[in-house]
């Protein structure tokens, strides 16, 4: 039988490229306790392409290619993980510039973000924190 994707990948994964790409995965290991699959060195070092897990997700990513024209690019991850506060915490402790502290809004989610040392937004949320029921 022949799969369309590998076994255990999600349909839709983000790709980052950023400035920094080890730095990267460290960062996401020790805030959302990410697991690494896979990396692969260029010979100068950098990565061409790594990936890691969070939760039920595959975060693929790697460094710029000037040679291809992949530069590095600012970009919006939406993670909900159990506890948006100690996830903020975390982030913060490990070198992140917050972009907003955990709260409650309109929605049942509790969000927060801040932006790895990359370029990448992280908005993390814990869904029902606020108690509210979400609006169909």
């Amino acid at each position: 039988m022949t799969h369309h994707k590998p076994a255990g990948y999600n349909t839709a994964s983000p790709y980052l490229v950023v400035d920094g790409a080890d730095r990267t995965i460290a960062f996401l290991v020790e805030v959302f306790g990410a697991v690494e699959i896979q990396r692969i060195p260029r010979p100068d070092g950098t990565l061409m392409h790594a990936e890691v897990r969070i939760d039920d997700t595959v975060v693929m990513l790697g460094d710029p290619n000037p040679s291809m024209a992949w530069e590095a690019t600012t970009a919006n991850v939406h993670v909900y993980v159990p506890d948006v506060d100690a996830t903020y915490r975390r982030a913060i402790k490990a070198g992140a510039r917050s972009l907003q502290e955990p709260v409650c809004k309109a929605d049942p989610d509790k969000r927060g973000g801040f932006q790895d040392a990359g370029g990448t937004n992280w908005w993390v949320a814990t869904h029902q924190a606020c108690g509210q029921p979400r609006v169909a």
